[in-house]
């Protein structure tokens, strides 16, 4: 049997490490939004973005499962919600990048969602310039 005292002792010594894990975890360049603590992001470079913020927070998968199979089996390459379309405005200015640096957009979402990100293991993350055209 452990005393009292002992077990007292325990529980706080656990509830500091749990405490302190949970402020090791938390995102600190992030900015307290209306939701709490949110994902640090550069700014997009263009205007408007071709939907709302939130819409395209919650949609932004299926709008680019949808442009892919387009792309697939159609051979449609532009539109709105094309990768390509994404990376262009998206890119950080300091990387150059949608997911060099863990404050590029996509990188930064995704860690703040803790969600895996596999799209750039075969897609460019990089916008590409007007100078390198692939023939």
């Amino acid at each position: 049997m452990v005393p009292a005292v002992l077990r007292r002792h325990l529980r706080a010594a656990a509830l500091a490490l749990l405490v302190g894990v949970g402020a090791a975890g938390a995102v600190p360049q992030g900015d307290v939004g209306t939701r709490g603590l949110e994902p640090a992001i550069e700014p997009a470079r263009g205007g408007q973005c071709v939907a709302d913020p939130a819409f395209m927070r919650r949609n932004h998968g299926k709008l680019l499962k949808h442009q892919r199979d387009d792309t697939v089996h159609l051979g449609l390459r532009t539109g709105p919600y094309s990768l390509k379309a994404c990376i262009g405005c998206h890119a950080s200015r300091t990387t150059g990048s949608v997911a060099a640096a863990r404050t590029d957009f996509c990188q930064g979402c995704h860690a703040y969602a803790a969600v895996q990100i596999d799209c750039f293991e075969c897609h460019a993350s990089k916008p590409q310039t007007l100078g390198s055209a692939q023939p």
